[in-house]
């Protein structure tokens, strides 16, 4: 019985009730960034019907990755079906990277790319409620001639971004991508400068520090990045000079910095072994 008493609560006494703070961040946000359009976007968690009713000023957006068969006002009734069945708009490559988990190469997947405007029912529990249908903007990503033994990859996303051409959905399928850079910049957060670990005493406390630590934690991922996109690129263009010749001095033992900066993939892996890394020959980048 908990999933049905669980349905019976308002959502401000849920978690779930996270994700209506989050929206109501980035109206905050955007009063202070006037020019700067503002889209936020979730995994499937966020599939929240009070979510979508929210109300948005001009420039602030959402994406969201469904979840739930929604009951839509078509002829298909439900969410899934009608997207099915809307014509393919045209169709898009996607390197999917090699997983060591399942032990499975990289593979190149053909993905066909649907989009159009639905009109979502509210929930059934809901009906007492009155609440008023939503239209939204669908977009769908099936992989075709998937091989045998793979599960085929798709995407249905909900955005409140109006999206009715095959480049319109593409460009919403890459936001949506967007979000694994994310995670990683979460990860770092948390594991490689430990901010949940550590013992703030106060909230007050925890928000300077977490501010501090966000700003750590993206130029930790971002110098990560650069070197693998160019392990020649010279380390200026991410350090100052008295950065890295202090980094040179600390991780060689020396006082004597070079003339000639080292290159990214250097320093990267001088500051990696700062935080522990050791380098082996069997070890990960």
């Amino acid at each position: 019985g908990k999933k049905a008493k669980r349905r019976k609560l308002p959502i401000a006494d849920k978690e779930s009730v996270k994700w209506l703070e989050g929206h109501e961040q980035l109206v905050a946000l955007k009063a202070r960034c006037a020019h700067t359009r503002i889209v936020g976007m979730s995994d499937r968690e966020g599939d929240i019907y009070d979510v979508f009713m929210a109300d948005r000023p001009d420039g602030v957006d959402w994406l969201v990755r469904a979840a739930w068969n929604r009951r839509v006002e078509h002829d298909g009734k439900y969410l899934w079906q009608t997207v099915l069945a809307a014509p393919v708009l045209g169709e898009t490559d996607l390197l999917v990277p090699a997983s060591a988990n399942t032990k499975k190469p990289a593979r190149t997947a053909r993905l066909a790319i649907r989009c159009m405007k639905v009109r979502l029912r509210p929930p059934r529990h809901r009906s007492a409620e009155k609440l008023a249908p939503i239209e939204v903007f669908a977009i769908h990503a099936l992989e075709i001639g998937a091989g045998d033994g793979i599960d085929p990859l798709e995407w249905l996303l909900l955005s409140s971004v109006a999206t009715h051409t095959c480049e319109e959905a593409l460009e919403r399928l890459a936001w949506y991508a967007r979000r694994w850079t994310i995670e990683s910049w979460h990860r770092v957060l948390k594991s490689g400068c430990r901010v949940e670990a550590r013992q703030f005493g106060s909230y007050d406390r925890f928000v300077r520090a977490t501010a501090l630590f966000a700003v750590i934690s993206w130029r930790i991922m971002y110098a990560t990045l650069l070197g693998r996109l160019d392990a020649d690129l010279s380390c200026e263009a991410l350090l100052q000079p008295v950065e890295w010749r202090a980094l040179y001095c600390r991780a060689n033992g020396t006082a004597q910095p070079p003339d000639t900066p080292p290159t990214m993939a250097q320093v990267v892996l001088w500051i990696a072994q700062l935080g522990g890394y050791l380098n082996r020959k069997h070890d990960h980048p």
